[in-house]
């Protein structure tokens, strides 16, 4: 494999420097992208400038400090934040292609910090040259993607809060310490996920060998690290102490999981490294939920509603 500067493939140029709020927020507008590792580096939509002209779609954005190294083809025309690169092949490119380098500036991240920032060196960093993109990439079929966005529902459900009533949790659930082998002692084997407090892929951090201790369609919430991080967790799995388990005293489908974790989520605010969840003050602590008429929670419209979103499909 041969490595070239990122300049020799792209022509690199600064972005806009756009402050946000001095830009008139709209819902239907161009594309802000901003140093955010989330949305595609996209962080709101604002209305067109008078007389600047935004970057086109298809150019690629990398994020120069704050979530340093963030890399994205960006889908449609965009301004941008302080501190981005804009990245224009110098000769045609598939979108594969694109997405390859973008993989490819972003696995650097590890070379950068909050004080080591990457607006001198972006355009010296070294990755593979167009003869050394492997061809699984160039033969990749990004259509077979179309219409995972999608809905399972193509219906609009407004979530009025108004009627909402509080419950306890520990009259939702029966909520329990996590339980497994110590986390020194994993060694990437087994076939059973081992949840740890974690804030990313579902709170599992790696596998073990341990016959699994907790039963799937449950929800693991954080007590210490990432408190009150809340995962449905499908399978049957092993944690650390760190993590407690709602078992539901209901019968709970995927998509009620996923909406009443969303709402445990939104209970971080309360929470910090000197102030932890524990299990007792979980048991008593409150979520307000949607109603029925007969005043019960009414899993049925929690359901539905998720059903309802965006991405809801691959569920």
């Amino acid at each position: 494999m041969n490595l070239v500067p990122v300049s020799e493939i792209f022509e690199v140029q600064y972005g806009n420097s756009f402050e946000l709020n001095s830009l008139k927020q709209v819902d239907k507008g161009i594309n802000f992208v901003s140093r955010t590792a989330k949305n595609n580096g996209v962080s709101a939509k604002v209305k067109r400038i008078t007389n600047v002209e935004p970057f086109p779609a298809g150019t690629i954005t990398v994020s120069l400090g704050g979530s340093v190294l963030e890399t994205f083809v960006q889908p449609e025309q965009f301004y941008t934040g302080y501190h981005i690169y804009c990245l224009t092949p110098r000769n045609k490119m598939s979108l594969e292609v694109k997405l390859f380098y973008c993989t490819c500036i972003t696995a650097n991240k590890y070379r950068y910090n909050y004080g080591r920032q990457a607006n001198r060196t972006l355009k010296d960093l070294l990755i593979p040259d167009l003869q050394s993109v492997p061809k699984f990439v160039k033969n990749a079929d990004l259509n077979k993607f179309d219409g995972l966005d999608k809905p399972l529902i193509e219906k609009k459900i407004d979530l009025n809060i108004q009627n909402w009533k509080w419950f306890v949790y520990e009259d939702l659930f029966d909520i329990e310490r996590g339980r497994g082998p110590r986390k020194n002692e994993l060694d990437g084997t087994g076939d059973t996920p081992f949840v740890t407090s974690s804030d990313q892929n579902n709170g599992w951090t790696d596998y073990t060998t341990t016959t699994p201790i907790h039963k799937g369609n449950t929800i693991g919430v954080n007590r210490n690290g990432s408190v009150a991080e809340a995962f449905y967790q499908p399978l049957p799995f092993c944690s650390t102490e760190d993590v407690h388990i709602f078992t539901p005293k209901f019968k709970m489908s995927k998509y009620v999981a996923l909406f009443l974790a969303t709402l445990i989520k939104k209970e971080k605010y309360r929470y910090n490294y000197g102030r932890k969840w524990g299990i007792a003050r979980m048991k008593t602590s409150t979520i307000k939920l949607p109603v029925d008429k007969s005043g019960q929670p009414d899993w049925k419209f929690m359901e539905e509603y998720i059903k309802t979103i965006n991405y809801s499909k691959q569920i």
